[in-house]
């Protein structure tokens, strides 16, 4: 646990410790009596019950929309999975406003929606969430999936055999055996939604705001640092209690699994239930993942002179808006690198702290585990401002090297790599462990030998959304981000802040190649799997 504790109190605790005590830390001492101050205002309460309980829904609709997902995506073998399965997967790297707009352009004044029956959904609260579906409908499907795929479908087949239904046989076998995963990943949602910025920002207009969208608000707008020092204590305070009590209840879900080659589980579709299910499934995916992305391929190609490549090719010129002081397009290079980096540190550092948290049990484990989901709840502009003004002394001065922006990154990746690779570590028997070590194997080689092969597929899982969450990583790195490198998030952001059709054009040609890029990356990586096996694992 050393390195990662060492990871989180560099990278994490001292920023956002720092910010905190910039805004109540005055010359006269410290100002704790902001604190109930700002918690007693009404406007700040409103935006406190809307916050959790838009997290709430966002989180159960999730779970119920995405479920079904995951189970056809462990179980049924189908055309064009793996790309399909990529193409979830795109819409968490996508920045925040690009699908804002897209939303809008789906379900505001003359979109789709508007123009085919009448019903505008923008500013409303049906339109955040089903963007926060839209986001995290990934989540769900890859988190439990990947876990679902490798349940020994014959535990569930001999309940059956003596007697269960088939439902009583998935309630009682499968379903507990489903549960970490299960929380794991309505957990992630539940953080993500619980710390929404850029989609209540534009979907909710003024009548909706969350945590994170006040935090920008009182910070960017209204220059009232203190105020927003509070609300960041209170979401901190918030994003723990939630952390502490899964942490606590985790443990009493777990069991050791049969866990079986993946590759041997999936089957084509058998009778209509399961047909209707997938057929279900492939429609929930089209309206809700696939048509709000088209919309932003349709308007890449939308040129004032008819549809062409024309805003693709004013990528190439830095001069051609005068936004940028290089080409756009080099921002593709720019995320490519960050995020491999990212990814690598990320796999590390949530490795390391998977495996002692297989390993080891207690409060201080319990604090542990929580600690490392902290920064998917607690607000990326705080950790943004936090790395510039304590990462630049030494010997910590980072904030003329690119690093700085893998780091930032890794932060946010780092949870998904425990979550998905935890449920694995902890299903594996002990036993196994205990007998490789009897026959003289050292802790290292036992890893090797008995864990690995076992967790193998979730590290491609958890790899593969530590890179998609780098690339698409948005709150932190444009505070950090260098103007001569600019990330794909970054550079959309800046296109879509100024005027004209030129730069929106462009914006949404970027968010096309953020979306090719990403596809393209998920789907090699769905091709390194693990070599089959006759038999079990």
């Amino acid at each position: 646990m050393a390195v990662p504790l060492a990871f989180f109190a560099l990278f994490f605790a001292w920023p956002v410790a720092s910010i905190v005590g910039r805004g109540l830390k005055t010359d006269t001492g410290w100002q704790f009596g902001r604190i109930g101050e700002v918690v007693a205002r009404p406007d700040i309460a409103d935006v406190l019950w809307f916050t959790t309980w838009q997290a709430l829904a966002s989180t159960a609709l999730t779970l119920l929309i995405a479920l079904p997902g995951a189970y056809a995506f462990a179980r049924f073998e189908f055309p064009g999975k793996q790309l399909l399965r990529a193409v979830v997967t795109v819409p968490f790297v996508l920045p925040t406003v690009v699908v804002g707009t897209a939303f809008l352009a789906l379900v505001g004044r003359g979109g789709l929606t508007d123009e085919l029956w009448g019903v505008r959904l923008d500013t409303t609260v049906w339109a955040i969430l089903l963007a926060h579906v839209f986001f995290n409908y990934a989540v769900v499907v890859r988190t439990v999936g990947g876990l679902w795929a490798q349940l020994d479908p014959r535990q569930e087949e001999a309940a059956r055999v003596l007697g269960a239904g088939r439902f009583a046989a998935w309630r009682r076998v499968t379903l507990p055996a489903l549960a970490p995963a299960v929380a794991a990943a309505g957990l992630m949602v539940f953080l993500f939604t619980f710390s929404s910025f850029g989609v209540v920002l534009i979907l909710g207009g003024p009548s909706y705001a969350t945590l994170e969208v006040e935090v920008y608000r009182q910070t960017a707008q209204l220059l009232d640092l203190p105020t927003a020092a509070v609300l960041t204590l209170v979401q901190f305070a918030a994003v723990g209690a939630i952390l502490g009590i899964h942490a606590w209840t985790v443990r009493r879900r777990e069991t050791a699994l049969r866990l079986v080659d993946p590759s041997g589980t999936a089957h084509r579709p058998r009778g209509f239930a399961q047909r209707a299910l997938l057929g279900g499934v492939l429609v929930t995916v089209a309206l809700l993942i696939v048509l709000p992305l088209g919309v932003l391929v349709e308007r890449s190609f939308d040129a004032p002179g008819g549809y062409g490549l024309g805003f693709y090719r004013a990528l190439q010129d830095a001069g051609a808006t005068g936004t940028f002081l290089v080409p756009p397009l080099e921002a593709v290079w720019n995320s490519l690198r960050y995020a491999l980096a990212a990814t690598a540190i990320a796999l590390l550092i949530g490795g390391l702290a998977a495996a002692a948290l297989t390993r080891r049990a207690g409060r201080f484990v319990r604090g542990f585990d929580a600690l490392l989901m902290l920064p998917l709840g607690v607000s990326a502009v705080t950790v943004g401002f936090g790395f510039l003004i304590t990462l630049d002394e030494p010997p910590f001065d980072l904030r003329t090297s690119w690093i700085l922006v893998p780091l930032a990154q890794a932060l946010v990746g780092v949870p998904f790599v425990v979550r998905t690779m935890l449920p694995v570590l902890r299903a594996v028997d002990d036993r196994l462990r205990e007998a490789a070590a009897v026959l003289g194997a050292s802790p290292w080689r036992a890893w090797r030998e008995v864990d690995l092969p076992l967790v193998r597929r979730a590290l491609l899982i958890a790899a593969g959304f530590a890179f998609a969450v780098s690339l698409g990583e948005f709150g932190a790195t444009v505070f950090i981000a260098r103007p001569d490198q600019p990330t794909l998030p970054v550079a959309v952001a800046r296109l879509l802040g100024r005027a004209g059709e030129l730069n929106y054009g462009q914006a949404m040609a970027l968010s096309t190649i953020l979306m090719l890029v990403c596809a393209v990356s998920l789907l090699v990586l769905e091709r390194l799997r693990p070599d089959k096996t006759s038999g079990e694992f």
